[in-house]
């Protein structure tokens, strides 16, 4: 951490079948669970599993701070889709202990410069719970846009949830 102007720095990289733990780790707290599709109680071997066969065209990205995992974004692409293969689709968590500490910018600017500067992915989408306000915040201010709510699109906590599919189009792709 800079203890000059209280910013924290974040390591970005892609993530490991070594990080398995870790992983869990941000998934186990009700926080995380609560704003992804993720349920409760993962096992270790869950997320090793996952990180040791990843789907074509996803990128995993790690949010760390002195080799803790604190933070993670998946971007999944569509290789094998002719016509999706300009979509890129957003999915993340934070650690409960360090959410609004600057590690969704964080991977949020590292996911959006892997898209443009390097796939030339001209649509990021996602989906967000409507009651998430810091991570709909989070989302506009890298120009994502609210297209339309999917009603009842999750149970959630014992009760149906809504999400806002969003969206961020890049203009003038290369």
């Amino acid at each position: 951490m800079d203890k000059t102007n209280n910013h924290m720095e974040f390591t970005i990289r892609r993530i490991e079948p070594s990080d398995a733990e870790g992983v869990h780790k941000i998934f186990s707290g009700p926080n995380a669970i609560r704003g992804t599709l993720q349920l409760p109680f993962p096992s270790v071997e869950l997320w090793r599993k996952r990180l040791s066969d990843p789907v074509d065209g996803s990128f995993q990205l790690l949010a760390c701070v002195e080799n803790e995992a604190v933070g993670q974004l998946g971007l999944f692409t569509f290789p094998n889709n002719p016509r999706r293969k300009h979509v890129g689709q957003i999915g993340m968590a934070i650690r409960d202990d360090w959410q609004r500490k600057g590690a969704g910018t964080a991977l949020m600017q590292a996911a959006v410069d892997l898209a443009d500067k390097w796939l030339n992915l001209s649509r990021l989408e996602l989906e967000v719970y409507t009651d998430n306000e810091a991570a709909v915040r989070l989302y506009k201010k890298f120009g994502f846009i609210v297209e339309g709510t999917h009603h009842r699109f999750a149970y959630r906590d014992g009760q149906f949830v809504d999400v806002y599919a969003m969206a961020r189009l890049r203009e003038n792709p290369v």
